[in-house]
């Protein structure tokens, strides 16, 4: 009974340091892990494996239970796969999906979502599963797009699914079901709500006054959405390109954040409170912060992201910027333990104090990548950093 019981507890801090779904615990770019490494040694943190066979794609990483789950295109079809993090191996994958092609890359890009026992996928063409986590074995599946009469955008669908308590959120992009929430159990269509056509943006969640709020970014606007029945409450176009809205939303104390680039910039709604929600008042426009294919991370007042190639530092408050710096060049991050990761898209890796009062780099390493750029977001689970490059997978030790 003792044997046992050290094991349950052993195992609570590895199951709290999971990385179940697109962006983290809270899809906010933010891990919750401390205890990691303040700097790197010169050729970088300790490689512990290196695994190959994830195909084409831009799709990142859930970690969960021992399992990384991604996606990946083959011989023209994508599929939904699971890796053992301690080996490095394979341990299933299942197609969904037909092949996506596209000059700039081809694969999925969207991430899969853990809830439990069960893994949730959408792939580039619009292809959504449900999947047992340990087997892969498929409990339901459809294409979204063709069901709800969307259409693919240009540089395909992209979107991570987002779990609800019961529901599972998902953007199809029809004009009568822009939206939809389907009974994350069955696959069945709990509600739809109409709108504009799919952009690249993943939803998340937010409670404002008594009303849950879906935020989401689609291909015209940013709208805001009654969690419980899909009414749209607020809808808000200045910060939308009309080419390629990508950021994931961010959301504190009654107020969200919006990014694109292609020349827009980045708004602060605030939005309504009160019984109806049925408000969002811009607080200010700024063409200061552009995230492009990249979310920004908001850590303390400020947020740190990708201004195109330009990594900024802007107070989340009132816009206003603190630093700017070239880093790693155009890239990604995220936040753990007082520091920002930096991937830049050539295959450097940048640790950064995370500090309004300048850029401070600490430590960096590269690794070579192939003929496309690094776009995949990396990720931090139990004191791991993983990496991709299309079809190669790095695990390193930063703990």
């Amino acid at each position: 009974m003792r044997f046992t019981t050290i094991l349950v507890l052993c195992a609570i801090p590895l199951l709290a340091a999971d990385w179940p779904q697109w962006r983290g615990p809270n899809r906010d770019g933010v891990s919750p892990e401390t205890g990691l490494l303040k700097q790197w040694p010169q050729n970088g943190p300790k490689l512990v494996w290196k695994a190959t066979g994830l195909g084409e794609g831009y799709s990142s990483f859930s970690v969960s239970g021992g399992r990384l789950f991604t996606q990946g295109q083959r011989a023209g079809v994508q599929y939904v796969m699971a890796f053992d993090v301690g080996s490095g191996k394979k341990q299933w994958e299942v197609a969904n999906g037909q092949a996506y092609e596209e000059r700039r890359g081809n694969g999925p890009r969207g991430t899969p979502t853990v809830d439990g026992e069960r893994v949730y996928a959408l792939a580039a063409d619009g292809s959504l599963v449900c999947l047992e986590a340990a087997t892969g074995k498929k409990l339901w599946g459809f294409n979204v797009v063709s069901r709800y009469g969307g259409e693919v955008p240009h540089w395909g669908i992209s979107e991570s699914p987002l779990v609800d308590g019961a529901r599972l959120i998902v953007q199809p992009g029809g004009s009568g079901a822009s939206i939809v929430a389907l009974d994350k159990l069955s696959g069945k269509e709990v509600w739809k709500s109409p709108g504009d056509p799919a952009a690249y943006s993943s939803a998340i969640l937010a409670q404002v006054g008594g009303i849950k709020q879906l935020l989401h970014f689609t291909s015209d606007a940013a709208v805001g959405l009654r969690a419980d029945n899909g009414e749209r409450l607020w809808r808000y176009t200045q910060v939308s390109n009309r080419t390629a809205n990508v950021a994931t939303p961010i959301y504190r104390n009654g107020h969200a954040f919006f990014s694109s680039d292609y020349g827009t910039g980045a708004a602060l709604l605030k939005l309504d409170a009160d019984a109806s929600g049925k408000r969002a008042q811009e607080v200010y426009f700024t063409r200061e912060m552009r995230n492009h294919y990249s979310s920004s991370v908001l850590v303390g007042q400020h947020l740190y992201g990708f201004s195109s190639s330009v990594l900024t530092a802007m107070k989340f408050d009132d816009g206003s910027v603190a630093w700017r710096d070239r880093s790693v060049g155009k890239g990604s991050v995220i936040f753990a333990d007082g520091m920002l990761y930096c991937q830049g898209e050539n295959g450097t890796i940048a640790l950064v104090e995370t500090t309004p009062s300048g850029y401070k780099e600490i430590s960096r390493f590269s690794i070579t990548i192939g003929g496309y750029p690094l776009w995949a977001l990396p990720v931090i689970a139990n004191g791991q950093l993983y990496v991709r490059d299309q079809d190669t997978l790095y695990r390193y030790a930063v703990k």
